[in-house]
């Protein structure tokens, strides 16, 4: 099939195309065609950034031990039952007898066992590693200190059973499974190609579609995987993924028929896609923060709280909100976003007064750090390619000039962004998260966990908070607990929160099956294609 080039960005919207989309007639082939944000930047668990995009390309291909149904559920995936011990320290997972790869070799216990321990190896350098520290020995695996045969998972009856033990009770540990580094990994193939079992033509799945072809940056293949437990009961013959950092792109292909679901369209084309795609528009509120974080590294300006302090209080989030992205988004003064189970935000200080107020006092914490108009500090502040992202740099940019504030803005690809903020290699930076999961301590995590927490921000007392509330299994002195890390977290200011998502989704009114959930999670073997 002929698929327009990404050139089309330069044409006009409204005048290139007539304002109705012209879906072709995509039954026949039955395969879905979606445009998200980057490419992966593995086909291998241990080897993603972590990137939404990449989690749900992954969702389609693999199946860990629970999963996600079309209302952002939780169900059971390759186990089909689990139990916590009474002291809440083993979890017992029984496997499903049909689970199978797609070279049809079964799915065991022996696979998600490789799949933890290749995830806490230090070798592997995985974004999740520090997802599995509840686990005996964990941590320690992941600093080098231990083997990774000592990890607190074990494989029994034949295979059947897989046990995790936990070093203490982790209230939200079942919750993370749905997380990447709980899929199972295909110790067979492993074993025969090493490092490049990932490839295309080598890899193995054990989810509803595997990959077949995947050429990068222009698009990711998969067709169903007939060995899928659930095939039956599929209705697509495959998945395509198309790669469109270029949101405004996305949409033009979306009205030329050439994609089915476009995710996260242009907060600020909100408003015209709704009067004019109204049908295909979808925007619900979610569990995602967009955030600027500070490099609190003792070699960066931003290493001085006053500073960070005053850029916060600079940012007009109402006008970034309302007037940028067209109300599509909710201004933010907390890390952790409304709408979490069991939870209420805590604001950062100072938020809550005039911008005239928090303008004053910004002036004066730059001041006394030793800047001002008169001897500016420079800046960069670093965004992954996107339209909407660089028009809220450029905003922010001019409304920290006031207080003396050079900024010099640095565009660069996704995996790129992310992969450079793990490295400390920034500044400000823009960054967001998407929670996979519905609690606090996913945000939260964020300000001490190992590879996410990009600033390098470090406090005991922070540290203390969250440590508890992962052990505390009352919810009433967990959310307490956790409320008063939110609150002793942001009065550093780490980073500064800009606006809460909703999920904003193109998707073919042709579709079925779509259901709009906070999760913002839409596995593919749930949807089909109408007539």
């Amino acid at each position: 099939m002929q698929r327009l080039t990404l050139m089309m960005a330069t044409t006009s919207l409204a005048g290139a195309l007539s304002l109705a989309p012209s879906f072709i007639d995509t039954a026949a082939a039955a395969t879905l065609r979606i445009g998200i944000s980057s490419d992966p930047a593995s086909l291998d668990p241990g080897h993603i950034t972590g990137g939404v995009w990449e989690e749900d390309v992954l969702r389609d291909i693999y199946e860990g031990l629970i999963s996600i149904d079309a209302s952002g559920h939780i169900i059971p995936g390759v186990a089909k039952s689990w139990q916590l011990s009474d002291d809440g320290t083993t979890w017992t997972f029984e496997l499903r007898q049909d689970a199978k790869w797609s070279d049809g070799q079964p799915v065991t216990a022996e696979d998600f066992v490789r799949a933890l321990r290749y995830h806490a190896n230090p070798k592997t350098a995985s974004n999740y590693a520090h997802r599995l520290y509840p686990i005996v020995n964990a941590e320690a695996i992941t600093r080098g200190d231990k083997p990774v045969d000592s990890l607190g998972v074990e494989s029994r009856d034949n295979g059947n059973t897989l046990v995790i033990h936990l070093n203490e009770p982790t209230a939200y540990f079942l919750k993370t499974l749905v997380l990447p580094f709980g899929y199972p990994l295909p110790k067979h193939v492993m074993a025969q190609y090493g490092k490049s079992w990932s490839d295309i033509d080598h890899i193995v799945t054990n989810g509803p579609f595997r990959p077949v072809k995947w050429v990068s940056n222009t698009e990711l293949d998969t067709v169903k995987n007939p060995q899928f437990h659930d095939a039956d009961q599929i209705s697509l013959d495959g998945v395509d993924f198309y790669p469109l950092e270029d949101k405004n792109a996305a949409i033009t292909r979306f009205r030329a028929g050439e994609v089915d679901i476009v995710r996260d369209f242009p907060a600020a084309r909100y408003q015209w896609l709704k009067e004019h795609l109204p049908d295909a528009v979808h925007l619900t509120p979610s569990l995602g923060s967009y955030y600027y974080v500070f490099n609190t590294r003792k070699d960066t300006p931003t290493a001085d709280k006053r500073i960070r302090q005053a850029l916060s209080l600079a940012i007009n989030r109402d006008v970034i909100a309302n007037k940028l992205l067209d109300g599509a988004v909710k201004p933010s003064h907390a890390l952790v976003p409304g709408g979490v189970s069991h939870y209420t935000p805590q604001p950062q200080p100072g938020l809550e007064a005039s911008m005239d107020e928090r303008m004053k006092q910004a002036k004066q914490l730059m001041q006394a750090a030793g800047y001002g108009p008169d001897h500016p500090l420079k800046l960069t502040l670093r965004y992954n390619a996107g339209t909407e992202h660089q028009r809220i740099a450029v905003a922010v940019a001019a409304m920290w000039k006031p207080l003396g504030v050079d900024v010099s803005l640095r565009s660069s690809e996704a995996n790129v962004h992310y992969a450079d903020l793990m490295q400390g290699d920034f500044q400000v930076a823009r960054a967001a998260w998407i929670s996979s999961y519905d609690d606090a301590q996913n945000f939260l995590q964020l300000l001490s966990a190992e590879t996410n927490n990009y600033g390098a921000w470090h406090s005991d007392e922070y540290s203390r908070l969250m440590a508890r509330s992962d052990r505390e299994q009352d919810p009433d002195k967990r959310e307490a607990l956790l409320e008063q890390a939110e609150r002793t977290g942001l009065a550093d200011y780490p980073l500064a929160p800009i606006y809460i998502y909703a999920s904003r989704n193109l998707v073919n009114p042709d579709i079925e099956g779509w259901q709009d959930n906070a999760l913002d999670m839409h596995p593919s073997r749930y949807l089909s294609l109408g007539q």
